[in-house]
């Protein structure tokens, strides 16, 4: 898909969940702290609620990690980090972490890339292989015809098909909440809703090679500090 790389049946996994609502609650406080702790006036706080909804996270869950994120409730300040690389393949690679220890984490990080033939580079040596956009996945309902159509009406400017009836929708970071409501709207199922990064060019691999980058790949998205992995596939 060229965009956010997710490992198949992630979500659906029991003994994923920890990890899952783990990394929401990492996303919860790092909202509040950058945006204040009312979802009306935040719209990135008003994604991790929803994406909280969605994991079926307790409400003294989400509470706590929005008092903590803005200063309410005591404890270690999770921080935003962004690290680029290549997989084997020389597959462009950004991932996001949050984390309350930089130094731990961009050491871990550079074990996965080295462990795996890859290599970490520095700040723009991936992320020039990527545009800024606002991603929408959703789930198309019953009946729907034609993707491409619905995007025009919702405000998109691009769509791809994920698995089944899953797919992302693209657009300006400022539209997200134009195409998120214009999606709903027709009756579409948002699962998630937020800025991301599209691959301006896909790395073509062989089935032998799409299997080596996948388990790469796959260890980035189970390490407990990554909130969200790109690739250029």
């Amino acid at each position: 898909m060229g965009a956010q790389w997710k490992k198949a049946g992630k979500m659906e996994a029991s003994n994923k969940k920890g990890a899952v609502i783990t990394k929401i609650v990492r996303e919860l406080q790092v909202a509040a702290r950058m945006g204040g702790p009312d979802p009306d006036g935040n719209p990135r706080l008003r994604r991790a609620l929803d994406a909280a909804r969605l994991a079926a996270c307790s409400r003294d869950t989400v509470e706590r990690a929005i008092k903590k994120g803005s200063g309410q409730l005591e404890g270690d300040a999770i921080e935003e980090c962004t690290y680029e690389g290549f997989a084997p393949h020389q597959v462009g690679v950004i991932v996001e972490c949050q984390t309350d220890n930089r130094t731990r984490t961009a050491g871990e990080m550079r074990v996965l890339f080295k462990s795996h033939g890859g290599q970490m580079g520095e700040s723009g040596s991936v992320s020039w292989m990527f545009d800024r956009v606002g991603l929408v996945e959703a789930v198309a309902p019953d009946g729907m015809k034609d993707a491409e159509e619905e995007a025009i009406e919702a405000g998109a400017n691009d769509v791809e098909q994920g698995e089944g009836s899953t797919y992302y929708f693209y657009g300006a970071i400022e539209d997200i909440e134009t195409i998120k409501t214009g999606l709903s709207s027709r009756k579409w199922k948002i699962t998630s809703a937020e800025p991301s990064y599209k691959a301006k060019n896909k790395t073509e691999l062989t089935p032998e090679q799409r299997k080596e980058v996948e388990e790469f790949l796959g260890e980035l998205d189970e390490f407990e500090d990554s909130s969200r992995v790109y690739v250029t596939l």
